[in-house]
Order: C-alpha cells, then structure tokens, then sequence
C-alpha cells in the first residue's frame, strides 16, 4: 500500500527539506520504512514511506530500473503481478525484487504509458523517466487509491495525501467553488477541498515534461448501447461467468505476505468476499464487523452468523456514539473531506482495531453495489413496477425519520432532464436537505455561488455523448455515481483506512469483473425483487438462505439524538466555537439560531438536518487542524 511522494522542476531545484517532510507526513501510511530519492542537481525527487505487505525483504522504495534510467514510487498493489513477471523474464528482462511494484519499471520499458492496458489493481504510482524527461504518474480505474497534486512556482508536486502537500509548502487555503460543489454534492473529478491541489482523476495518467503537463483519460466505465444488449439472458451461463470472475478477483486479492483479514458486514457483498477468501485462504480467517449502539442500524449479529458459518474468528468492533465523538475530529482531518453522516468515524474505528490487533490488509464488500445496481437510486431509474425492490422495516424506518420539509432542489431535475433526457433519481437524492443549506451561507458565498446551478455544470463536465447517450437509465445513473459521490466521498474511506496503516482490498470493484457485469441487461439488472439479483443467483450455492434472502443494509451509522448524544454535543460544541467562526462560508448568527431550535425540533426535522450539521462540524474542524485561509 504506502504512501508516496514526488516532486518535478521545470526549471530550478527541489527544496530537499520540503520532499522530506511530505514523506514523514505520510508515515501513518508506511510506518514500515521511509525513503527517498533526490539525485542532483535535484530537480526531481520520490519519496515512499513503506507497509509491507508483498516481498517484506527486497521491495523497498523507491525503485530503479536496471540501467537506472527509471525510478518509481508505487501505492497499492498490482495484481495477478507473477503471470507478468514470469512473461518479462521470459521476454530477457532482469528482476531484483519479488515485489509487485517492480513489474511497472518493466512494462513501462516496454510500452510507455501504455502500460497501463497491463497493471490490473488497486494502485497510485509515480515514475520518473531520466532520458526522455519526463514525470508519468497514474490512478486506478476506479479511484481507490488518492492521488493529489499541485503547482508551486515552476515545481510539480504530488502526493497521496493532501497533507503531505501542505507539508511541503502548499499553501492550505480553502477552494471557494470547490466547498460549493462538495455541499450540494455535485463534485468535479480533478478538484479537492483545498485551493490548487487538484487530483488525477480515476482512470487517467498525468504526464508532466519541462514544457507543459497534461493529464490524459486511459479507461472508462464504458456501458454498452442499449439497442446493442441481448434480448436473452442465459441464468446458468452468466451465474458462471459472474461467479468465476468474482472468485479470480477475490483470489488474487489474497497474496500477501501478511495475514488478510476481511471486513464483514450482514449483506450480500461483504459475505460473498468472505466466503470466496475463506475458500482459498490459506489460514482461518479473521472477520472484522463495526457494532453500532442501535439496533435499527447494527449488523453485527448478522455478521457474527456469517462469521461462524465460515468457520472465521468473529471481532465485534464497538463504535458508540461517545467513542464516535471521540475520534471525530481525527477521522475528518484523516479523511480531508467534509463528513455528512459518522459511518466514516466506524469505518476509522474499524481500520483502527484492526492494527491495533496487528493486521495490515483486509479485504471489503465495496463495489457491489455500483457492478451490480444496489443503489436505491439505481433501480428507481426505471419507473417500471418490476423495478421496485420490497418495502422493509428499514425503509419504514428511514421514511419515519425523514423531515416533512423534504424538499428537493429543482436544479437537480431541471439540469438533467434539459441534458440527458431525465431526471435520475440519484441527483434528486443528492440534493435532498441541501435546501436547509442556503439560508446558513453568508450573503458573500451565497452571492458569489448561489446562483449557479451545480448539478449542471457537474454534467457540462462529462463526456455525455461519449458514455452516457444511448446508455440504459440504470446505467446512465450509476455512471454519474461513479463519476461523483462513490471516488470523492466513499472511496475517501481508504484514507480512514491508511490512518492506521491498513490497506483494504476491494474484489468487488474490478475492471475484469466490471466487464462481465456491464453485459447485463438492464432488466436483469433491476426488474427484479431483489436488488443485486445477478450476484445473489450467480453466488447462491455458497450463501445460507437468510444473507442470500436479506434485502440491501446501507452501512449508515445512526442519526444524532436529540438527549445524551456525545456526538450531537460535539457537534453543537464545535458549530459555536471561535473555529466555526472562521469558517468563510457560513452565517454563524443563522447557525446559532439553528443550534438553539434543534432541542424543540420534531425528531423527523431533526434527523433531516444530520448531514448539515456534520458537513459545517467537518468544515471547522478542517479549518481548525489545518489553520486554513
């Protein structure tokens, strides 16, 4: 896994001290080792701080080629990385390590940036190129793994935390357009939080030279036209392809140096993983499950079935509402986002148990829902009957707590209906409570932002004709999650993750498998009664009745109580403090008058603010720990 580190000059030199200081900024990441590479006259420089997980003897980093021409920093893992490795020693080429990293020095030698089309993974790599002068840095398909750079005099600098760049001497400044669009939720790719650093987008390369630096799509999530689909779905034939392809993902996801534990929630993703890696594992297995305080919202006794079943040690992880409290303000500076419900708090307290208990790397259910259309929102795109899932006690539940004031911005329909055609549920439910936002904004922001409809400029953003015209509705809706909230907000829990030192595999979101799932039609997809009937039938003969009958769990932690809530007291704390009043976005006269109605709210109004109050609670603790302008 680890974290890395670069920086590129056009034309001075690198300030070693800064590349120093950005690596020890990361050591949460790689406590293992830490190491760096500046040869002079320095005008480049990689850093790696080090988890050991794959060839713990000789893969330490950074990395050279042979004849030195090469150096690398790699985040991740590459897998299935000994077939290639057996082919380019077949192909003369000369190894000095057993890592996985080091099969990209190879393969770049061979193809350039096409190399690429080879390296199947979770990974953020770095790689300096002395011959031709060149800075070639990557991203995972789907963003799993964080890749933020930015531009400071003539110098490139990238790291896999926006921490480490502040470290070494980024300025830490809010990005005014960037805070707007996070608080309606309609995020750019390539934007963070923080003014000029910017991310490589999921999918895409940056190559940086003296001259200019580009960044370059290689792969997309390409879902075929609709008329092109099969009229005929074979059951028996793609349950077999389906389950094959999810078996290699889960399978290679195993090799590791280390022991693998897996994350394990009561649902079907989690429990498929599971079972596959306890198939092929080759040690009992170790499951790890967060156990809320509220039934409505725990799992863990479902999990703990499961756990037996497979004959795995079970570790129960408590997250209470005072032990969220207590690890809040970690979790949001780890996280570098603003939170809008504590499941992030539980997945930190998750990764920190787990370390705590000497563990490296788990695997995680993720992805599921976005291969094979979980999402509420998914299968509300087709407003055909067979496309609704069963009412649960979960959805009662839910509806019960919902405000009355559940009003939906009118943007959010307007903007798609005018530039795809209709109006995906998914940006309807983004922008549900976003409303209760606009009247807390200070009259500057919300006269500079307000007027803008960001749910349009989000998709004048995509390639709409390219990816989405001609797509299945279900398709076109899961194209604009992945291309917003899942990388930015979801996948951000890596960071949570890495905070202790642990790397999460996720089998589940694989471009091999995507491929398999992106054949099946949209009908198959959601027509069904249950959601993610593809998985659930392709996996069957492994599930007991009761996981494989279970209607979809969202990992949510529960809402902040009006009494006896550390959480919702640290919240009201932390919105009447001098670091919310720093904050430049809000009215703190609108906010403290909210903060003074909530004990006489109805508890439906009540819970229906949650995401706000911890999206401002996010904002200042980010203010306060980062000292941001």
């Amino acid at each position: 896994m680890c974290g890395i580190v670069a920086a590129f000059s056009r034309a001075g030199t690198i300030d070693p001290a800064a590349v120093e200081a950005a690596t020890r900024q990361l050591r949460h990441r790689g406590p293992d080792a830490t190491r760096t590479w500046m040869p002079p006259p320095c005008r480049v420089a990689l850093g790696h701080a080090r988890l050991s997980v794959v060839d713990l003897a000789t893969g330490d980093q950074p990395m050279a080629s042979e004849d030195a021409r090469l150096h690398a920093v790699v985040g991740g893992e590459f897998y299935d990385f000994e077939r290639l490795r057996d082919e380019l020693i077949g192909r003369h080429h000369r190894f000095r390590s057993r890592s996985d990293s080091e099969i990209l020095l190879h393969l770049y030698e061979e193809r350039g940036p096409q190399c690429l089309q080879d390296l199947r993974g979770e990974f953020a790599f770095v790689l300096h190129d002395a011959e031709d002068e060149v800075l070639f840095a990557a991203r995972d398909r789907f963003g799993i793994k964080p890749l933020f750079y930015a531009v400071t005099g003539d110098v490139l600098l990238l790291a896999s935390e926006v921490k480490a760049l502040f470290a070494a001497g980024v300025p830490a400044r809010w990005d005014r357009e960037s805070v707007y669009q996070h608080l309606f939720c309609s995020v750019d790719q390539d934007r963070s939080l923080f003014d000029g650093v910017y991310q490589v987008p999921p999918g895409h390369y940056l190559l940086a030279t003296s001259h200019r630096t580009q960044v370059v799509p290689y792969w997309d999530l390409d879902y075929p036209q609709e008329a092109a689909t099969p009229r005929h779905w074979d059951v028996d034939e793609s349950g077999e392809r389906i389950r094959g392809a999810v078996e290699q993902s889960v399978r290679l996801r195993l090799r590791a140096d280390v022991p693998v534990a897996c994350y394990l929630s009561g649902g079907v993703d989690s429990t498929v993983v599971a079972t596959l890696a306890a198939m092929h594992a080759d040690r009992p297995l170790d499951a790890y499950t967060v156990a809320f305080d509220d039934a409505a919202y725990d799992e863990s006794s479902a999990a703990c079935a499961t756990a037996r079943h497979l004959g795995a040690r079970f570790h129960p992880v408590k997250a209470t509402r005072a032990q969220m409290a207590a690890d809040f303000a970690d979790a949001v500076v780890h996280g570098e986002m603003l939170c809008q419900n504590a499941h992030g708090v539980a997945r930190y307290l998750l990764s920190k148990t787990l370390h705590a208990q000497g563990g490296k790397v788990a695997l995680a259910g993720e992805g599921g829902d976005e291969l094979f259309g979980g999402y509420v929102f998914a299968r509300r795109s087709d407003r055909s009957p067979g496309a609704r899932r069963p009412d649960t006690a979960r959805d009662r539940l839910r509806r019960a707590q919902r405000r009355d004031a559940d009003a939906t911005d009118p943007a959010a329909g307007s903007a798609a209906a005018g530039m795809i055609g209709f109006a995906p549920s998914l940006l309807e439910g983004l922008s549900k409570n976003r409303v209760a936002l606009r009247p807390l904004l200070t009259p500057g922001f919300a006269e500079a932002f307000g007027r803008r409809d960001p749910y349009r400029l989000f998709l004048s953003r995509l390639p709409l004709q390219r990816c989405l015209s001609g797509r299945a509705r279900v398709h076109q809706s899961l194209y604009l999650w992945c291309k917003s909230v899942f990388p930015n907000y979801v996948l951000a829990a890596e960071r949570l993750d890495m905070a202790h030192a642990v790397e999460v595999r996720l089998p589940l979101l694989d471009h091999e498998l995507f491929e398999v799932a992106r054949e099946i039609p949209a009908d198959v997809l959601i027509g069904q009664p249950r959601d993610k009937h593809p998985l659930r039938e392709a996996m069957r003969p492994l599930l007991t009745d009761a996981v494989y009958r279970r209607p979809k769990h969202p990992f949510t932690a529960p809402p902040l109580a009006s009494k006896g809530d550390p959480l919702a007291e640290l919240t009201c704390d932390m919105l009447r403090s001098s670091a919310f009043a720093d904050v430049p976005f809000f009215d703190t006269s609108a906010v403290a008058a909210l903060v003074d109605g909530l004990p006489g709210m109805d508890p439906r109004t009540r819970t229906g603010l949650d995401a706000v109050l911890l999206m401002m609670t996010s904002a200042a603790v980010l203010q306060q720990r980062y000292r941001l302008q």
